[in-house]
This record gives structure tokens, C-alpha cells and sequence, in this order.
């Protein structure tokens, strides 16, 4: 479960490091973002080719509306031992190029980090909802 796992399911309203260009949730979204369910999230090391530690988030995202989703985006934000955010990273976990996601599927989905800096507390991040793509 999600909540177990120690990441929240939030909105972008939240105030941070900015790293990247972070796309904002529409009110569309907003409102579709109710309809869908992250489960199975976990957390995971391995070492990459060259030796490097990555980490990885794996879930399941399920679309219990009615619409198709070109697109879905999610930030993760990484905090330190003080919850302070040192980094947010956005990412997208829903792609056209991967079929989108219709109404009631569910697709896994993987996101790697290699540059997480060292103040992280190793806890897995709040994954925030973003923008949603019809």
C-alpha cells in the first residue's frame, strides 16, 4: 500500500527545490486524478553497468474512469533526514508511446534515479500527481 510505503499521493501545490520543468495538474486532471490508483509501490537498489547505485520506484497505476490516458506524470521529491526537499524529479509513468492507459487497465511502471544526493533519507519519495494528458 501506498500510505505504508511513506509517500503521499499530492499535489504539485507544494513548495521546493525546483529542479526541472514541472508540469502543473489542469483542473481536468485534478478531477480525472481521483480515478486513478497507485499500488504496489516499492523501493529498490541495484547497481547499474558501471558500478553506480540506482534506485528504483516500482508501482501500478490503474485507470478506474472512464477515459483513455495518453499521458501520466508524476514528481517525485526526495527528502532529507529533516524533511527537507533535496531534489524533485519529474517523470512520466503513462506514455503514448507505451499505449496510454485505458479505462480500466492497469500497467506497471518503473522509474530510475542515479543522482539522488546523499542527504537523501533513504525513504521512498512523496509521489506527486501532475499532468494528465487525454
Amino acid at each position: 500500500m501506498l500510505a505504508a510505503g511513506g509517500a503521499g499521493f499530492v499535489w504539485l501545490s507544494r513548495q521546493g527545490v525546483p529542479e526541472r520543468t514541472i508540469a502543473v495538474a489542469t483542473p481536468e486532471a485534478k478531477a480525472y486524478s481521483s480515478k486513478l490508483k497507485l499500488a504496489n509501490v516499492e523501493m529498490k537498489a541495484t547497481e547499474s553497468y558501471v558500478g553506480a547505485a540506482v534506485i528504483e520506484i516500482l508501482g501500478d497505476i490503474t485507470n478506474n474512469g472512464d477515459r483513455e490516458l495518453k499521458q501520466v506524470d508524476l514528481t517525485c521529491i526526495f527528502l532529507d533526514p529533516y524533511d527537507q526537499v533535496v531534489l524533485r524529479e519529474p517523470a512520466s509513468i503513462v506514455r503514448v508511446k507505451t499505449g496510454g492507459l485505458k479505462p480500466g487497465e492497469t500497467k506497471r511502471f518503473r522509474l530510475p534515479f542515479d543522482s539522488i544526493p546523499d542527504s537523501w533519507n533513504q525513504r521512498l519519495p512523496t509521489l506527486v500527481m501532475g499532468q494528465i494528458v487525454f
